[in-house]
């Protein structure tokens, strides 16, 4: 993690010797465009830590965990992450907090990948901008993905 904050700095130093005016103009526009977002994934991070909270250990494992069943695993964990939309750095570590809690690599896989992939609450703005059979197929195809790493994951990891 260090090395990327090592080339955005040097990057940023770079930019700074090419053209000062240009580079301060970046960073004000990105520090602005930083704030519109960071209400909405504050408010992300606090319902969703307030949800883990509220929700049992044993609940979130039952569902997501069960080393049983894992088709229903698999299912619960794919239905969620298409139900949920959240970026990556709210996605990652959730499913390290899932990991520690008892659910397989391959169920956190499903969740992760389906949770990036299908969009079921972006669906309205996708078909605004694709069209309802892009749309369809985009999300159809995310799904099909999602369970495919999932049974990788599970074959690599032995959980299968």
């Amino acid at each position: 993690m260090y090395y990327l904050y090592l080339i955005t700095c040097l990057a940023l130093l770079f930019s700074f010797c090419a053209d000062r005016k240009k580079s301060i103009k970046a960073l004000k526009t990105a520090y602005k465009k930083f704030l519109n977002i960071l209400p909405g994934f504050l408010m992300m991070l606090i319902m969703i830590s307030f949800v883990l909270y509220l929700i049992p250990d044993r609940t979130i494992v039952h569902y997501l965990g069960e080393r049983n069943n894992k088709i229903i695993s698999v299912g619960s964990a794919v239905l969620l992450g298409s139900l949920t939309l959240m970026p990556g750095f709210i996605a990652f570590p959730l499913c390290g907090i899932l990991l520690k809690k008892g659910v397989s690599y391959m169920v956190l896989s499903a969740f992760s990948t389906s949770l990036m992939m299908v969009g079921i609450l972006t669906y309205p703005v996708e078909k605004a901008y694709f069209g309802v059979r892009v749309t369809v197929i985009r999300n159809i195809i995310s799904l099909l993905i999602a369970v495919f790493t999932a049974l990788i994951i599970g074959l690599y990891f032995g959980e299968l």
